[in-house]
């Protein structure tokens, strides 16, 4: 082997393994919250109604990042950001088990978001330039190693709770565990501070501009469909199961659980498709899986059937915010963390917005034909991805 090539390929192994510990370790933290919100409900006495309007300051913290990440990356670079808002991440985490009422818990709730976006955009903009050492995609396999992580966060609170482990102490031990992660990872993280500037020369017509704007955008637009998609099928799919596919509630969450295994699964293996076919393809083939699956579900609403179509929407919707991030990436206009900030704001709207306009239409029709609306999101997301210059 020429050992000239030896610093290169330690460098992408180097980075590559320590991005991936990290997207590992912010979606630990994500699922070791999800999995104790119930027992959190249970000890302040929440109802129904006030743990939605409670779980609403979840969003509201992540809104209020966005503007904040892209900035500051461009004022101290991704790597800075990331290691300093993960352990944020952690410690805003610990203080939610901490919380005594619904004011605190409201609170720690903002912060909590505020820093789970500011992860989310700075790793991001690493796994970009991880990718860039790379001869071939490799985004969409950080992703996988969120979801993966989700798994592993949700048996580790399944435990905890089997222990009557308090939520305080649980957080504590996953504090713990990600501190070490970033300590093994922080030294091979990728330094952009002062490096990506990558942005459109000023001497740029409006026109000119506008046209390189609006790839930007379009791959928001993208995002923006697949995460009603994505959004929707999070907070309605067990209803799905049980008020439209009627099973016994031993297996209302099936769907949810089959949605999940293949939205992880793919992208595992989106990397190695769009490496093959494509961009393009791949969104188009995220979107055609996308809307089969749910037109499945809708036409047959038996269990079998369902269960095969929301297996093809998890498969679907699993690329296609990857490889927008991969792609908003690689912007002419703005710097990787700024492009990813915008997309991502785009984005988010459709998660946010996704479930309750379910709910809207499903209150004036039926779920099923709220899930059509779905069906068609998916739609956009071919004829987005086929008219998009990608």
């Amino acid at each position: 082997m020429d050992t000239a090539l030896r610093p290169i390929t330690i460098h992408k192994t180097t980075l590559r393994i320590a991005v991936g510990v990290l997207f590992f370790m912010a979606g630990l933290c994500f699922a070791s919250w999800a999995s104790r919100i119930a027992t959190v409900q249970q000890t302040m006495g929440l109802s129904d109604a006030a743990l939605g309007a409670v779980l609403f300051s979840l969003p509201v913290g992540l809104m209020c990042s966005l503007p904040f990440s892209g900035w500051m990356i461009t004022k101290i670079g991704s790597k800075r950001l990331l290691l300093s808002a993960i352990l944020v991440y952690g410690i805003a985490l610990v203080s939610l088990g901490l919380a005594q009422n619904t004011f605190q818990l409201v609170i720690c709730l903002v912060c909590y978001g505020f820093a789970s976006n500011a992860v989310n955009i700075s790793v991001n903009t690493q796994a970009v330039a991880a990718e860039r050492l790379h001869e071939k995609p490799i985004m969409a396999s950080f992703h996988g190693l969120w979801s993966l992580a989700g798994f592993t966060g949700a048996g580790i609170g399944t435990f905890m709770i089997g222990r009557q482990i308090d939520p305080f102490h649980h957080f504590l031990v996953i504090l713990g565990v990600l501190i070490i992660g970033v300590i093994l990872a922080s030294r091979y993280l990728h330094n952009d501070y002062g490096v990506d500037k990558n942005k459109a020369p000023s001497s740029m017509s409006l026109r000119e501009r506008l046209s390189l704007i609006i790839p930007l955008l379009t791959l928001g637009s993208i995002a923006f469909c697949s995460m009603i998609c994505e959004g929707a099928m999070f907070d309605w799919s067990v209803i799905y199961f049980k008020k439209v596919v009627t099973v016994p509630i031993a297996l209302q969450g099936a769907g949810f659980t089959a949605f999940m295994f293949t939205m992880a699964g793919g992208r595992f293996i989106a990397d190695w498709f769009a490496h093959r076919f494509g961009l393009k393809r791949t969104l188009q083939v995220s979107g055609t899986l996308t809307v089969t699956g749910l037109l499945t579900a809708v036409i047959l609403p038996y269990f079998y059937t369902a269960m095969a179509g929301f297996l093809l929407v998890g498969a679907g919707v699993s690329s296609v915010v990857p490889m927008v991030y991969s792609a908003a990436g690689r912007s002419k206009t703005m710097s990787p963390g700024v492009a990813l900030a915008a997309v991502s704001t785009i984005g988010f709207v459709g998660f946010l917005i996704g479930p309750p306009v379910i709910g809207f239409i499903a209150g004036l029709a039926t779920l099923r034909a709220s899930f059509v609306f779905i069906a068609l999101m998916g739609t956009s997301v071919i004829v987005l991805s086929t008219r998009a210059k990608l």
